[in-house]
């Protein structure tokens, strides 16, 4: 397409910059001998009244019939583009009344607003050109407000304007520059249609006035003829059609070229998802995934935010995933549940669900067995809501679709739902909308539908982030109830360490894109094996803390996703690191009953004397040749008060 279009335009653009050069003086020239001749060797196509050669004709037009139709698209996307871009910068009054004023613009039909501007401002291709513009300013406009209503409202223009700018700076420095892609491309399609509109002027006499010509005029003189010589006439609208056309597919090209800029390059890993053989799927497990990797494609390097994560979940299991932000925890959660952004890839050595393994399944399969085993728990269920649908239609279209039931069953069902999460109000609560609610209702609305489909696991997110702490027992009650009544297996995502412990059977720490330590929830304190898991528990205060001192953190940042260095992702962060960890790998390697660890040195258990052991004392511990059981967070503040 690209080099058609390039075709295309160099055929227009040689006779428009040539045309006034070599064929302007045979275009003019009359010829009494040679009046209305049809087609022959010296005249292509033949000869008009006064026997000037329309080929000659035809070429010299093309300047002054592509000239106009760009310069009218301008200036109706300059006066449009203005005024549909105001929208996002004025106050509410000021923007109702611009609404209301493109929406009355746009009642009209362009042809007929064009016909009407052209003949008030007097026949001629200039009142032609303001006509037209006139005429498509509207469209733009319109296309312009609904872009710039997607701005107005960001974080960034709010800054923008308690910051005092002005209306013209924030135009121009925080809206158009957002928009201006899809106003290009729109205008680079819009030249083609004004082309044509403006030819249709000049063929009803409204446009181009002999002695000056354009091709909508060539094709009005030649249509008296049409039946007789009919090349006199097609060869105008050939060069209309043409031309629009070229202006047409170079939009197309203009956009692919934006869309191919934009798409981020290919994952190198191949797509195919190779199952491990020779090992049966265990009776009691709803989920097991080994070696799962997800790839996401960026623009000038590849991303692998998750990077071999082995994990199983037990019927009737609660099972905590906790870790840093961008530590590969909702990804992770996502690659489960299918529902990857598009573009990024997952393969895995094993994944089976519901011992059905995903690899021998056809994505029809896999995704109708996801439908009915597997719900997942947002962490923001303001957007996981359709905002214009009822409660009741989306808690009852799921066990409608994959179940089949009536919908008055399916009513009854929502109900004993909500009415089992603790929400009051019944048919009216199913008649509500999201927006109506609380963030409270809306977490257990969302925990409701998810458990109507009586699922084999729940997927919750941080299902208890931004809730006040009386809503957060409520939501975790609700998840307890649901796991003891359906034998229901939870993933419960969070970064609250305390709620994890108290809440889940184990507990996966998650860090850089891999599982470091597999460990149950009530060894979570004091049996942390990995030094990672030993600083993430350490750095939660509690009512025990010194005040006076500055809370525990762990010093420097995650791995960068893009990086393939080699060695334990910990490793540059890690105060017990080996030689072997900046060029080997750990693996996940089993501890003790339940209990695994992906580190070459894990650590002792700590003490079990009611105190905690930090990084702090690890390190003490390390320097002084003692073990951690004797080093405790006591010790290490006696020492640092001593040296003082």
């Amino acid at each position: 397409m690209g080099a058609t279009t390039l075709v295309m335009l160099g055929t227009l653009a040689v006779p428009a910059v040539a045309g006034a050069v070599l064929w302007r003086t045979a275009a003019d020239r009359p010829d009494p001998s040679a009046v209305l001749r049809g087609p022959t060797a010296e005249h292509l196509l033949g000869t008009d009244r006064l026997g000037r050669d329309l080929l000659a004709r035809l070429l010299a037009a093309t300047w002054p019939s592509l000239l106009p139709a760009v310069a009218a698209t301008l200036l109706g996307a300059a006066a449009g583009i203005t005024l549909g871009a105001l929208t996002a910068v004025v106050g509410g009054r000021a923007r109702r009344l611009l609404g209301a004023l493109i929406n009355l613009l746009l009642a009209f039909p362009a042809l007929l607003v064009a016909m009407f501007f052209a003949a008030l401002f007097g026949a001629g291709a200039d009142g032609a050109v303001c006509a037209l513009a006139v005429a498509c300013a509207p469209g733009f406009a319109r296309i312009t407000q609904t872009l710039a209503a997607t701005v107005a409202g960001t974080d960034f223009m709010a800054a923008a304007r308690v910051l005092g700018l002005r209306r013209h700076r924030l135009l121009l420095r925080h809206v158009l520059p957002h928009i201006a892609e899809p106003l290009v491309l729109n205008t680079t399609v819009a030249a083609g249609s004004a082309l044509v509109a403006l030819s249709g002027l000049s063929f009803l006499g409204l446009g181009a006035q002999p002695p000056s010509y354009d091709w909508g005029l060539l094709l009005s003189q030649g249509l008296d003829r049409i039946y007789t010589e009919p090349l006199p006439a097609v060869a105008p609208g050939i060069a209309i059609a043409f031309a629009a056309v070229a202006f047409q597919l170079l939009g197309e090209v203009l956009a692919g070229a934006a869309a191919r800029r934009a798409r981020p390059r290919q994952p190198e890993e191949p797509t195919a998802h190779p199952a491990r053989a020779g090992r049966p799927a265990a009776a009691d497990h709803v989920l097991e995934v080994e070696d799962l990797r997800v790839v996401l494609p960026a623009t000038d390097r590849v991303v692998r935010p998750v990077r071999g994560v082995t994990l199983a979940l037990r019927r009737g299991e609660m099972v905590g995933l906790v870790g840093e932000s961008g530590s590969g925890k909702s990804l992770t959660a996502l690659a489960i549940a299918d529902l990857l952004p598009d573009g990024a890839r997952a393969t895995w050595g094993t994944h089976r669900f519901l011992g059905a393994d995903a690899g021998s399944s056809s994505r029809g399969e896999r995704r109708r067995r996801l439908a009915t085993g597997m719900a997942m728990i947002f962490q923001n269920p303001a957007s996981a809501f359709n905002p214009s649908l009822r409660i009741g239609t989306q808690m009852t279209e799921a066990v409608r679709a994959h179940h089949g039931t009536p919908r008055a069953q399916a009513v009854e069902q929502a109900l004993a739902a909500l009415q089992r999460v603790a929400l009051p109000g019944g048919r009216r609560l199913l008649r509500s909308r999201p927006f109506q609610l609380s963030g409270g209702q809306r977490q257990r609305v969302a925990i409701a539908a998810a458990s109507m489909m009586r699922p084999a696991l729940i997927v919750a997110d941080e299902p208890t982030t931004a809730l006040d702490v009386t809503v957060q027992r409520q939501i975790m009650d609700l998840l307890r109830r649901i796991r003891r009544d359906d034998a229901t297996a939870i993933l419960f995502i969070s970064h609250d360490i305390a709620l994890v412990a108290d809440a889940c059977d184990r507990v996966l720490v998650m860090y850089g894109g891999t599982i470091v330590e597999n460990l149950p929830a009530r060894e979570l304190a004091a049996g942390a094996r990995h030094p990672y898991t030993r600083m993430l528990v350490a750095s939660v205060p509690d009512l025990a803390a010194d005040r006076d001192r500055p809370l525990r953190t762990i010093e420097g940042g995650p791995p960068d996703p893009c990086a393939t260095a080699p060695g334990c992702p910990f490793h540059d962060r890690c105060p017990h690191r080996l030689d072997r960890c900046a060029v080997e790998s750990p693996v996940l390697s089993p501890l003790g009953p339940e209990h695994e660890v992906a580190c070459w040195g894990p650590l002792p258990p700590a003490p079990f004397r009611g105190q905690r052991v930090t990084e702090a004392a690890a390190t003490e511990a390390a320097e002084t040749g003692m073990t951690e059981t004797d080093v405790t967070e006591t010790d290490v503040v006696e020492k640092e008060e001593a040296e003082k």
